[in-house]
């Protein structure tokens, strides 16, 4: 494998500030804005338990697709104009790939799949390339992951030309190929699994491009927020329904930025052995926040649309299912990287599920401010116990 390769070396130094986040990953970002607003509108636009799911099974598309792309990034130089024009081809992709997620179940299906595989196996064979010369054990890592992306890839594509029931069943297959590649380190016939060192990558910049993609999902939910309450009446009703909506963003927002962000990122930072940990705290379990976000943005433009009276058990499910699996992301989450199993996150996501059967009984007001009520609860306790142990630890 050392007979190709890139003329001009392709990957980060070691240097100080070598993997800061570029400003070429932030321009990429750009498309999953646009992919994660397109999530969120096919739930939005019809509630179903089928669209529920295909809502998940989108955003985990999407997330796993940028997830890949933030790995790679932790190793390429993205100041380098080969690795641009590479985050340019995937851009294009990733457009192609988002402008077809509203009918990727039906008429586009076939685009949505060919763009979806087309990014996969076309980053990880560049990678492959810039890592062959200086670092064939890293290469070698990529030669199993080419060989599951390809595998999942051939789901994907047979999916799309299937009747959509069997597309359905043929995708989740391709999905759980996806997601189950990484855990069993890309075991392939003939090569093994890869080695953990191989994982080894920049703390900070995981960290901060996770951070990144999370402001995205909130800044969805600001954008329906916004949307839909421009669309509607201006009165007392939805003025409140736009203040508690914009309320539940700021304080999702608080539960992950004001002490989970900063202690994650020195706790993988100062780790010796940091792939498993960005495996996990920052591969697998940032999409349950992920999927809170985006399905909460959904609740935000669901109590607009219908603030009066009292809500439908579709909407206090979503209100109160959607803040439960973002605080049981953010207890995965804070254990994974190193901190204490919280009881407040709990206590909360036990509140919100009491409230989730008392909420057909109940005007939408009062439901939506008492699931702020708690998440701001959990908000205050989460500093209190923060400030605590900071003052034992002096």
């Amino acid at each position: 494998m050392r007979a190709f390769g890139f003329a001009r070396d392709v990957l980060r130094s070691d240097a100080d500030g070598a993997h800061r986040v570029t400003y070429t990953e932030l321009f990429f970002d750009l498309v999953f804005v646009f992919a994660v607003t397109q999530v969120s509108h096919v739930l939005l636009h019809e509630q179903s338990a089928l669209t529920l799911l295909h809502t998940v099974m989108l955003a985990m598309v999407v997330w796993w697709v940028w997830m890949f792309t933030t790995w790679a990034s932790s190793w390429l130089d993205p100041e380098r104009g080969a690795v641009r024009a590479l985050f340019v081809v995937l851009m294009l992709l990733g457009l192609l790939m988002a402008s077809a997620i509203p009918e990727a179940f039906g008429d586009r299906a076939v685009l949505f799949a060919v763009c979806l595989v087309l990014m996969q196996l076309s980053r990880s064979v560049f990678t492959l390339i810039a890592f062959n010369r200086a670092h064939p054990e890293h290469a070698l890592n990529f030669v199993r992951i080419i060989v599951w992306h390809g595998a999942a890839g051939a789901l994907w594509l047979t999916g799309a030309f299937l009747p959509d029931q069997a597309r359905l069943a043929i995708w989740l297959i391709a999905l759980a190929v996806d997601y189950i590649g990484p855990r069993l380190r890309f075991w392939t016939p003939g090569l093994g699994g890869s080695q953990l060192s191989s994982w080894n990558i920049s703390g900070a910049h995981m960290s901060e491009r996770v951070s990144l993609f999370l402001i995205i999902a909130l800044g969805e939910s600001i954008v329906v927020t916004g949307a839909a309450f421009s669309a509607a009446p201006f009165d007392a009703v939805h003025l409140g329904a736009f203040l508690a909506a914009f309320a539940g963003t700021v304080l999702l927002w608080l539960l992950y930025f004001s002490h989970a962000q900063q202690g994650a990122s020195q706790y993988i930072e100062s780790a010796s052995e940091r792939g498993m940990i960005a495996q996990t705290a920052y591969t697998y379990v940032p999409l349950l926040l992920v999927l809170g976000i985006v399905l909460s943005a959904v609740v935000d433009g669901l109590v607009l649309q219908h603030p009066v009276g009292t809500p439908t058990p579709w909407t206090t499910g979503l209100l109160c299912g959607s803040a439960m699996v973002y605080l049981a992301g953010l207890l995965l989450f804070r254990r994974a990287t190193g901190m204490r199993w919280s009881l407040t996150l709990v206590v909360g996501a036990l509140a919100l599920g009491v409230l989730w059967p008392l909420g057909g009984l109940l005007p939408t007001a009062v439901v939506v401010w008492t699931a702020n009520v708690v998440l701001a609860v959990v908000v205050a306790a989460e500093h209190l116990l923060y400030r605590r142990r900071s003052r034992a630890a002096t």
